[in-house]
C-alpha cells in the first residue's frame, strides 16, 4: 500500500515537472520569438524611467505582444535595474529578448538626434541630424558655424539627454584649434589651462556626453595618438634618418600640411627623407608659417620674402633638419607614411594646379615645374 502510494506520488511529481517544464519552454519560446513590429521605431527612454512605463509604450507602438509578459521576462533575466536612458532603434520583428538587450546594453544612442561638431582647420561646423528609423538614414536638420547665431531649436537639443554628441577632428588641425573648439561647447565641464603638445592629439571621431570633462576628451585624443604612433614606429622601414617616434610625428605633421591627397603622402615623405639623408634643408613653407602663427589660426595669405628670411626655430629654409616640434596634429596615414615612405630619388616638389604636386630629382626639372605652376596661377587669377 505504502509502496503504491509512493509510486503514485512520484508519478504525479513527474507529470507536474513535465507540465511546468513544458510551460517554461513555451514561455521561453514566446519571449525569444519574432515580435509584431512591422516597421523600425526609435524609442526614447528618459532618465528615471521604469520598465513598466517603457513596456506599455512599446506595446502601444506595436513592438510587444504583451507588456506584462515582457516585464516578467526582464525580471527573469535579472535586468530590472539595468534600464538605460537614451534613444534606441528597435528593428522589425525584434523579440522581447532582443528589446530587453537593446534597452539595457547602454553605450551610444542608436537612433534619434545627433549633434556633430566638425572641427576644421579654421572653424567648427555644427551639424544636427536625425536618424529615420524606417530608412536607417540620417536626415540633416540644420547646419551652422560655431560663430553663428544658434538656431532656437538647438538649445533644447543640447539639454536633451537622449541627444548624441560627437566631435570630429580634421587631420592637420592644431592643438590650439582643438582646444578652442572644446571651449566653444558650453555644456562640457572643466578648464583647459595648457594647450597640449602639438601633434599629440589624434584627429578622429569622439563621442561625448553632456557635462563630460574637456580634459577627459583631450586625454582620449592623446592616448589614441600615442597608440597610433607606437604601432607605426614598430612597423617602420629600416634605414630612416628618424631617431625617435617624436621625430616621426614632426615629419608626419609636415606631410599632413603639404598634401591632402592620400595617394601622395608616401611620395611627399620620400622627398623629405631623401633631403634629410643628403643633409639638405627641408625648405617647406608650412613650417615657416607655423613659426609665425604658432598654430593659432591661419596666415591667410602667401609668405613674404622677409618672412622666409626671418630666423625662427621652424624656418626650415634657414635651419637644417626637422623643426623642434610638430606643426599640426597628423592623422594615422601621414604617420605611417613618414615611417614607410616610397622608394624614390625625388628631392623637390611643387603644386601642379590639379590639387597634387609635380616631383623632380634635380633643380633644372624643378624650376621647369615651378614655371608651369606660376603660369597656371597667372592664368587662373580672379
Amino acid at each position: 500500500m505504502w509502496r503504491s502510494a509512493a509510486s503514485n506520488l512520484i508519478s504525479l511529481l513527474v507529470v507536474l515537472m513535465l507540465l511546468f517544464g513544458g510551460l517554461g519552454l513555451t514561455a521561453k519560446s514566446f519571449y525569444t520569438s519574432a515580435g509584431p513590429l512591422e516597421t523600425p521605431i526609435c524609442v526614447r527612454i528618459p532618465s528615471g524611467s521604469s520598465f513598466r512605463n517603457i513596456s506599455e509604450d512599446l506595446e502601444k507602438k506595436g513592438a510587444l505582444h504583451s507588456a506584462w509578459f515582457f516585464r516578467v521576462g526582464v525580471r527573469y533575466q535579472e535586468k530590472e535595474t539595468k534600464l538605460k536612458a537614451g534613444s534606441f532603434l528597435i528593428p522589425v520583428n525584434a523579440s522581447m529578448q532582443d528589446i530587453s538587450n537593446i534597452v539595457t546594453k547602454g553605450g551610444a544612442n542608436t537612433c534619434g538626434t545627433e549633434i556633430i561638431y566638425a572641427v576644421g582647420i579654421v572653424s567648427t561646423t555644427i551639424r544636427v541630424r536625425e536618424l529615420n528609423p524606417e530608412t536607417s538614414q540620417f536626415e540633416e536638420k540644420f547646419v551652422f558655424k560655431s560663430t553663428d547665431k544658434q538656431p532656437m531649436a538647438f538649445n533644447s537639443l543640447v539639454t536633451d539627454e537622449s541627444t548624441r554628441n560627437r566631435m570630429v577632428v580634421a587631420e592637420g588641425a592644431t592643438s590650439w584649434r582643438i582646444v578652442q573648439a572644446l571651449n566653444e561647447i558650453s555644456y562640457l565641464t572643466g578648464e583647459i589651462k595648457e594647450i597640449p603638445q602639438e601633434g599629440s592629439l589624434a584627429p578622429d571621431s569622439y563621442e561625448f556626453g553632456q557635462k563630460d570633462s574637456r580634459l577627459t576628451i583631450l586625454k582620449r585624443m592623446e592616448v589614441k595618438q600615442d597608440n597610433v604612433l607606437q604601432e607605426a614606429w614598430q612597423s617602420k622601414m629600416d634605414g630612416l634618418p628618424l631617431k625617435s617616434p617624436e621625430e616621426a610625428l614632426i615629419l608626419a605633421s609636415i606631410i599632413e600640411k603639404e598634401t591632402g591627397l592620400k595617394s601622395e603622402r608616401r611620395v611627399i615623405a620620400s622627398v623629405f627623407i631623401n633631403r634629410l639623408k643628403k643633409g639638405m634643408p627641408l625648405q617647406t613653407d608650412p613650417t615657416v608659417i607655423y613659426g609665425i602663427t604658432k598654430g593659432k589660426g591661419i596666415l591667410g595669405r602667401g609668405l613674404r620674402q622677409s618672412e622666409l628670411r626671418k630666423d625662427t626655430p621652424w624656418n626650415t629654409y634657414l635651419r637644417g633638419g626637422l623643426p623642434p616640434t610638430a606643426i599640426a596634429n597628423p592623422g594615422a596615414e601621414s604617420i605611417f607614411a613618414a615611417l614607410n615612405p616610397d622608394d624614390t630619388e625625388f628631392i623637390f616638389f611643387v603644386a601642379d594646379g590639379t590639387g597634387g604636386h609635380a616631383f623632380s630629382t634635380n633643380l633644372i626639372d624643378h624650376n621647369k615645374n615651378v614655371a608651369k605652376w606660376r603660369e597656371f596661377e597667372k592664368n587662373n587669377k580672379d
